[in-house]
Parts: C-alpha cells; structure tokens; sequence
C-alpha cells in the first residue's frame, strides 16, 4: 500500500472507494496471513510526525506490520523494501496507494526490476483530482491507461496481473 496519507487522499480521485478497496484487500490479506508492507512518503508537505503525513485512520498499520518510509516515487530506493520483502518470503507484490503515474508506476516497475511478479489492484490506486484543462488526462483516464500498460508490458520472467480486488487470492508469500 503507497503514500495513502492524510495529506494525499485529501487530493485523491475517488479517494473514498479506493480507500474501501484497500481496506477490504488488507483484512482479506490478515486473514490468509499475508504480510503487509505500507509505504509512507516523507519529504516537502509531509514531513514525518506531522498530521498530513500520517496513514488515513481506516489504514493505519498495525502493530506487527512492515512501515517503509521513502523520499522519491520509487518505493525501492535508499529504502529497505527488497530486504523486507526478501526477508518475508515474498515472491509477488500486490500494488495499491496513491499516485497512480508517479509513485504506483515507479514501484510497480522496480518491483518487477528486482524480480517480484506484479498484481496491480485495477480499482485500488488512485491519483489527485484535477482541473479538466491542462497536459494532464483526467483522473479516471489515468488509471485505466495504467491499468491496460500492466495487461500488455512484456517483463521476461515475471507474471504481471490487473485484477479487481474481488478476484485478488492470497495465499502463501505475498505482500500489499
């Protein structure tokens, strides 16, 4: 799960639904034993201990879950992700958070570079609301754009997924 932090949902598109579908995601994953690794963005507006860089209450991790702090997009860099990772047994990644073109893509993608498969939860990233005019596509045309490069990208080695949360199985080594 990325960056979903107080400060960053409150500009997210459909923030309550993607909320609801990572939260639904996560209990699923308590239940078969899966682990959870939430990634939390420090940096300008999010500086640590603050409000806004928070996880939103409906997410916070518990007690005995991984918390992996990070200062760019890439969840993977000057981070200790892959040690986690590798040390919990984890094969695959389920990819969920904020924002969809910057941090969800760049993760997505390095994890795929250090060799984990990929599921992206079609309907569980997100990205901020924005103006109808500008270079950017809006919202909902962002994640479907994302979702369908993930159909298509061709990594040699590594089963990649979209999926709808309901179809989204855990079992075995796994991480959110």
């Amino acid at each position: 799960m990325i960056d979903m932090q107080n400060t960053l949902v409150t500009i997210a598109y459909r923030a309550a639904e993607t909320v609801a579908v990572i939260s639904g995601l996560r209990e699923r994953a308590e239940v078969a034993g899966v682990p959870i690794v939430t990634i939390q963005h420090r940096g300008n507006g999010m500086e640590a201990d603050t409000e806004g860089w928070q996880i939103v209450p409906e997410l916070a991790p518990a007690a005995h879950e991984e918390v992996v702090h990070k200062t760019s997009a890439d969840s993977f860099l000057d981070t200790d992700l892959d040690k986690t990772l590798k040390a919990l047994g984890v094969t695959e990644v389920v990819v969920t958070g904020f924002a969809t073109e910057i941090c969800v893509d760049t993760t997505a993608r390095q994890a795929l570079s250090h060799r984990y498969d990929v599921v992206l939860v079609a309907h569980g990233h997100t990205t901020s609301v924005r103006p109808d005019s500008g270079d950017y596509v809006r919202p909902g045309q962002s994640i479907a754009h994302h979702n369908e490069i993930y159909r298509h990208i061709d990594f040699p080695g590594r089963n990649i997924r979209v999926l709808p949360a309901s179809e989204v199985e855990f079992a075995g080594p796994s991480a959110l």
